[in-house]
């Protein structure tokens, strides 16, 4: 081999390497095929094409390179080169490594072979070694984290659905133990910096739960251990770095039991829509008393009756939802909305059919926002309760839904959900509150309340943003407040109620 030649090689393998790290696999095939004129591809041991497609070379280019594989792999060859009706054929191995079936270099031209192409092939497997090691490597990360995701998933959705002690169970098994009481965060900003906030979190609490959020891809959750009363309301140490990631924003809850999960989220969800307006791009959420808690035992016992056709429901075919899938349909729809296919992971024409025989069973029109408002409140009441203060063997004495917002302190109760709007320091025009009740009137829909109020739906957006803003709740995206709002319009005797079952 002449200095010529030599210098023509080494500044072959030096391309190769560029291409190699420029674009892995990929590239440096492409630049192989071009410099070489020859088809140039990877196939595994299995006769199957890595890169690119076999379909593309034609049938007898295709049926060479794979009987040039068979004979490798049957004679234990270390290279082989086969001619046939005017192709020839070559095909090296990448090398060994141990536990893994490495691809082999195969390269189809007209015979004669292109000058040097042997050579070619042979300065190139270092390199298309090294780049496929590296993708495979990558790959199997992608599928150990995405595997690990599912599986922290499933334990959120253990959690979201009440089932603690079986979320314990597999929590058990991924590590870190659930703790007793946790305070969660949802994190909202784009994949990158949530990836950057993920190994804050992870460096600063070893214990936390990092989940992506199965409802919404902006959204990221953090199930933290309780601070306790030692910690205080200081804020953990990644969130004072939270500068750091500015597109990124955290909604944060209260310490909760661990079978509260799911109040923790919605808790968490609510104080990210008050960081959206913050400069500082966080905020903790703001406790207010719930109704249930307000209404005390009453609460449950109407609630009890009210669910009664769910809660004793038993399907008649075996495919069919049973009452605990139901229930946690209709948890999930009240919370997410049409989301709730993703929470849930059904189909939407799953979800409609599943609300179809919910509202059969119930006598409720989930169209309406006060149907839904009570339908929301009995889930609640029942969630809260306990067996020795509700059995549902006792509907007789349950109240009706008006009554019930009688009791004692849901007046008070109500004037709170309100406050924030109402306070006439804020100096707010009155159209703010008249969209706001107007909006509640018509069940929650932008455009009927537009036609109500001569406005376009884009203003009356704008209006129910501020409100959101000054109740420091969600109120225009699930979970929301907008039943809690109904219920205590209704409370307060500015609202009619639709008829039907939810009296």
């Amino acid at each position: 081999m002449n200095g010529e030649t030599r210098a023509l090689r080494a500044e072959d393998v030096l391309q190769m390497q560029r291409a190699a790290r420029q674009g892995g696999t990929r590239k440096l095939l492409t630049w192989l095929s071009t410099r070489s004129g020859a088809d140039i591809l990877l196939v595994n041991s299995s006769d199957s094409i890595t890169s690119p497609s076999l379909s593309s070379l034609p049938a007898p280019s295709r049926d060479l390179v794979l009987r040039g594989v068979r004979e490798i792999g049957e004679r234990g060859l270390r290279s082989g080169a086969i001619d046939h009706e005017g192709l020839t054929c070559l095909v090296l191995p990448l090398g060994s490594t141990p536990g893994l079936t490495v691809p082999l270099l195969a390269a189809v031209a007209s015979s004669p072979a292109p000058p040097g192409l042997a050579h070619l092939l042979a300065d190139a497997t270092h390199a298309m070694s090294l780049s496929w090691l590296a993708e495979h490597t990558q790959r199997q990360r992608r599928r150990l984290s995405t595997a690990d995701a599912r599986n922290r998933e499933a334990v959120l959705h253990l959690l979201m659905n009440g089932h603690t002690s079986v979320a314990r169970q597999i929590a058990g098994a991924l590590q870190p133990d659930l703790p007793d009481r946790v305070r969660v965060y949802v994190i909202e900003g784009p994949p990158t910096a949530r990836a950057r906030v993920a190994l804050e979190v992870a460096e600063d609490d070893a214990d936390a739960w990092i989940v992506p959020c199965p409802v919404y891809t902006r959204h990221m959750l953090v199930l933290a251990p309780a601070r306790g009363a030692i910690q205080g309301d200081a804020s953990p140490t990644w969130m004072s770095r939270l500068t750091v990631a500015e597109t990124c924003r955290v909604g944060e809850s209260d310490d909760v039991p661990l079978r509260d999960t799911a109040t923790g989220y919605a808790q968490a969800f609510h104080a990210l829509a008050v960081a959206r307006h913050r400069r500082s791009r966080s905020s903790s959420f703001t406790c207010r008393p719930d109704l249930a808690l307000t209404i005390g035992p009453a609460a449950a016992v109407w609630a009890n009756a009210f669910l009664l056709p769910l809660r004793t429901h038993t399907p008649r075919r075996a495919q069919d939802p049973d009452r605990a899938e139901l229930l946690a349909t209709a948890a999930s729809w009240l919370a997410f909305a049409a989301r709730a296919t993703a929470h849930l992971k059904i189909h939407r024409n799953t979800l409609a059919a599943r609300l179809a025989h919910i509202e059969t069973l119930l006598g409720l029109d989930l169209d309406r926002l006060g149907h839904q408002a009570a339908l929301s409140l009995a889930l609640r009441a029942v969630a809260e309760s306990t067996a020795e203060t509700v059995g549902i063997e006792h509907p007789a004495t349950a109240s009706t839904l008006d009554q019930l917002l009688l009791s004692p302190g849901v007046e008070a109760w109500a004037q709170t959900q309100f406050r924030p709007v109402m306070r006439a320091e804020h100096g707010l025009p009155p159209d703010l509150t008249d969209t706001l009740t107007t909006w509640l009137r018509h069940d929650a829909r932008i455009g009927p309340t537009a036609a109500a109020l001569s406005l376009s739906p884009s203003a009356v957006r704008k209006r129910l943003a501020r409100v959101e803003a000054l109740l420091g709740r969600s109120l225009l995206r699930p979970p929301s407040i907008v039943h809690d709002l109904w219920l205590a319009q209704r409370a307060l005797g500015s609202s009619a109620f639709p008829s039907g079952r939810a009296e």
